[in-house]
């Protein structure tokens, strides 16, 4: 390589990080809008869980076929990439496979990395025919449309593409190795290339190195373009599903959070003679009461926010969902999509308004999520369950249910009724106290 291509390396290079490095702080500052909470109790069972669900892929595997399948592309993936730091070093020092000095185990790694690259494309192929040819039902519902569906094909096809130009890069090296092409130095191992590699026969040197050093380059700019194109994608979670992991609730499914004045209400209703002041949470003078529940991003916690942005769109949830499966307009995975794109429009907002969130008249309830979503839930938690990477929608939906019933005195009619009920018959069955016990007569 040149100089002039060496400075042109580092320019790509700092374009691409420099763009990647302004999107995260803007991920951050985004999921930061959310209210405060605590998830940094029992760090043991956190980093178990990390590495069991994130790293382990054990809720991918209970479908064992598409389970090993994702791994492969995860493991594939990721670990070929470590050749990205040989390309930095090469791209900006102007060597060539620079850490050919380990030999053996030079060769072992790039071996392993093409049977990998392999991996990758068989398992992508299949995952595009399933998306596009059988058309399993959960890529093909109704709230997966527009550019969601859209998303997931082009990072498949990204997928291939990165995985074709490596093994391309590969097999132009391995056929200049053995022509003894300058510069390029006896190294690596080529089980998958090597197949490719006599297509170079009869061409002339000067071509394969071309061909060579365009795969390289388009190598690594397809990741650099990868890299940003993630922030966009629902393939944010290959980064988030770690932290999303960690910090998931730890409670038992189904616990729901109680507020501090609630409770306090209620010990006061159940003993009047408790001290009002004793039984109320601290409050600061002149403070605005919280809001009950939620009506917008801004409402949710962190963590909350954080799950909208690691969702995967794969749909095992709204697949699990005993409402949408009897036709309800409730399907969690569209929670967690219209969840992202509310939070997207605030963040956009702010950028706007230089750091400012200026009211839009818009708001996550009513404009993106209906009540008639919301209470179709049945709070069975299967949604929960099925999440590969511990996505809680459950929580948003209980939180906006909440402000409905707190701040808008919205519920459905039966569901005033039934609190009617327990609150004048301590039952939610319409009779008196006195009555509560007649069943016992009759058995």
């Amino acid at each position: 390589m040149s100089y002039l291509d060496n400075i042109l390396f580092v320019l790509i290079l700092a374009a691409g990080f420099g763009y990647f490095a302004i999107n995260v702080k803007k991920l951050i500052r985004n999921i930061k809008l959310g209210r405060n909470v605590d998830r940094f109790d029992n760090p043991g069972e956190r980093w178990n869980n990390m590495a069991m669900i994130a790293l382990g892929q054990s809720k991918m595997v209970r479908k064992p076929v598409m389970g090993i399948l994702h791994i492969i592309v995860y493991v594939g993936f990721i670990l070929i990439n470590i050749e990205l730091l040989e390309i930095i070093v090469d791209g900006i020092a102007g060597t060539h496979r620079v850490f050919s000095f380990m030999g053996g185990f030079y060769s072992f790694l790039i071996g392993t990395f093409e049977l990998l690259a392999f991996g990758v494309i068989v398992s992508v192929a299949i995952f595009w025919i399933r998306r596009n040819i059988i058309k399993l039902k959960r890529f093909i519902h109704s709230d997966l449309k527009g550019w969601p569906k859209s998303d997931a094909n082009y990072i498949l096809y990204f997928e291939t593409v990165l995985m074709i130009l490596f093994l391309t890069m590969n097999a132009a090296d391995g056929h200049l190795q053995a022509v003894g092409a300058h510069h390029y130095v006896q190294a690596g191992s080529f089980p998958i290339s090597g197949f490719i590699s006599p297509l170079f026969d009869g061409m002339s040197e000067g071509t394969v190195i071309l061909i060579e050093r365009a795969a390289w380059w388009m190598h690594i700019v397809g990741i650099l373009v990868f890299m940003n194109y993630l922030y966009y994608s629902k393939h944010l979670h290959i980064l988030l599903a770690f932290p999303n992991t960690y910090f998931a609730n730890l409670k038992p499914k189904g616990k729901f959070v109680n507020l501090e004045s609630v409770t306090a209400e209620v010990k006061l209703m159940m003993d009047p003679n408790a001290d009002p002041f004793a039984a109320a949470p601290p409050a600061e003078e002149g403070a605005v009461p919280e809001k009950f529940g939620a009506s917008d991003v801004q409402d949710l916690n962190w963590v909350q926010l954080m799950n909208a942005y690691t969702c995967t769109e794969c749909g095992r949830c709204t697949e699990s969902c005993p409402a949408n499966i009897t036709g309800k307009k409730l399907s969690p995975r569209n929670i967690m999509m219209k969840t992202r794109d509310r939070l997207e429009e605030v963040g956009k907002n702010i950028d706007k308004n230089k750091g400012t969130f200026v009211d839009d008249g818009k708001s996550l309830l009513n404009d993106y999520i209906t009540p008639e979503e919301l209470w179709a839930c049945t709070t069975c938690n299967g949604c929960v369950e099925a999440c590969p990477v511990n996505i809680d929608p459950l929580s948003i939906i209980m939180d906006m249910r909440r402000y409905l019933v707190m701040e808008q005195s919205a519920a459905p009619v039966e569901l005033n009724g039934m609190m009617t009920n327990i609150e004048n018959n301590g039952a939610p069955w319409q009779y008196s106290q006195m009555d509560r016990l007649n069943w016992k007569d009759e058995a």
